[in-house]
């Protein structure tokens, strides 16, 4: 299940016991809503392992200029609190598992 990011809770998830996946997103954006059900299906595939969150950018500009979000969608991949990994735009479903994999 994703969880909703927000500029409050952002620092929690973070720095959680589990591994953090953060989609940037929009709602006006198109390549957004196109990835939207690949990264719910896979909050549910690695439900318990990572949490899986959505962050929108209008919501919580402070966080994205944080991270220079300047493309949607941008996800960031975050392990024992620090980001080691990032990537821009639309990708195949099995790039973003390979992601998903690596930080286990």
């Amino acid at each position: 299940m994703e969880v909703k990011i927000t500029s409050e809770n952002f620092a929690t998830l973070k720095n959680g016991q589990q591994p953090l996946v953060v989609d940037f997103w929009a709602i006006w954006c198109g390549p957004c809503r196109m990835i939207s059900p690949i990264i719910s299906e896979l909050a549910e595939k690695y439900d318990g392992k990572i949490v899986v969150g959505k962050c929108d950018v209008e919501e919580n500009e402070d966080l994205a200029l944080e991270f220079g979000i300047r493309n949607i969608p941008t996800i960031l991949f975050f392990k024992n609190g620090e980001m080691v990994d990032k990537l821009v735009g639309a990708v195949p479903k099995a790039k973003l598992e390979e992601k998903f994999e690596a930080l286990l």
